[in-house]
């Protein structure tokens, strides 16, 4: 559980549809900005608006802690389950409180923004990035090639192999099975606890969660595009793994060898990094309703 929504009332949840907003009039929305030299070039004020700098050298912790809670607000979509509490605090009620608390989920494993077939690019995971029970094993549960299941979808993300695909499976709390699409490179997450209805299919594999294992194979052949922290000009694809298990922000990384198109990219090692905190897909006001993130990053 990354983030929450509890809703003090006693109506049906109430979803309702506005029109989508101006880009200067976006409520609830945070842009993140980069300069070369790291200062500001143009400030102004604006009403409504806050503005500030990355903490990243102020400390190594990457998850920040959010203890917050936000009345009025609303955390729309992402629940995997539902529990009825006596407050925004209480987790685990009893059955004859009203209350409901919508416990959701966001990605906690790194899924690169885009997956292709590219000649000439080895591209890999940093050996730091774990699933959430942490364990120096790598994914060696069973895998079924040429299967697929057609339908139990709960969520469908970029995957760049069979165990890519398992590592996001085993990361969400509401995954249980799944299926990888190697021709469109597609990790499709399912839920259905009570049976699972295959078919066979060129190009799919499917397989079940494995809470204990790390991402640690490389794929030739495969660019994940998108995402750079930076580059660095190394000897080879190991060389470049390297690289970005020793760089704390980099969760993946892009290396093009010299049978890469442009030569004047060869030796180029690209580190990467997508967002894993706590991310709401849509936060709007609602009355009756507190929201906030889960305490684990907070000692």
């Amino acid at each position: 559980m990354a983030f929450f929504v509890f809703r003090n009332t006693l109506t049906t949840i109430l979803r309702f549809q506005v029109k989508r907003p101006n880009k200067l009039r976006r409520h609830f929305y945070c842009y993140l900005k980069t300069t070369t030299s790291g200062n500001v070039a143009v400030q102004k004020p604006v009403e409504g608006v806050t503005s500030g700098f990355s903490l990243k050298a102020c400390t190594p912790e990457l998850q920040p802690c959010l203890p917050n809670v936000y009345p009025d607000v609303d955390f729309f979509g992402a629940d995997y389950t539902a529990l009825f509490t006596a407050d925004h605090e209480e987790y685990f009620g009893t059955e004859n409180i009203r209350f409901k608390c919508h416990l959701k989920y966001s990605p906690s494993i790194p899924a690169p923004p885009t997956v292709r077939r590219e000649t000439g690019v080895v591209s890999g995971f940093s050996q730091n990035v774990h699933l959430p029970q942490q364990s120096t094993t790598a994914c060696e549960g069973k895998l079924f090639p040429s299967i697929s299941v057609p339908q139990c979808n709960l969520k469908t993300l970029p995957g760049v192999c069979p165990e890519h695909c398992r590592a996001l499976c085993s990361a969400h709390p509401a995954c249980t099975f799944f299926s990888f699409d190697s021709n469109e490179f597609k990790c499709h997450l399912k839920n259905n606890k009570d049976k699972m209805e295959t078919i066979a299919k060129e190009g799919s594999t499917t397989g079940f969660p494995e809470r204990f294992c790390q991402l640690d194979e490389t794929h030739d052949g495969v660019t994940l595009r998108g995402s750079d922290i930076r580059f660095e000009l190394v000897d080879d694809a190991d060389s470049c793994q390297r690289k970005c298990t020793e760089d704390p922000l980099c969760q993946f990384y892009d290396y093009l060898t010299e049978a890469f198109s442009y030569r004047d990219f060869w030796r180029h090692c690209y580190l990467k990094r997508t967002m894993t905190m706590p991310a709401p897909p849509k936060i709007t006001k609602l009355e009756k309703v507190t929201s906030g993130f889960q305490l684990r990053s907070c000692v």
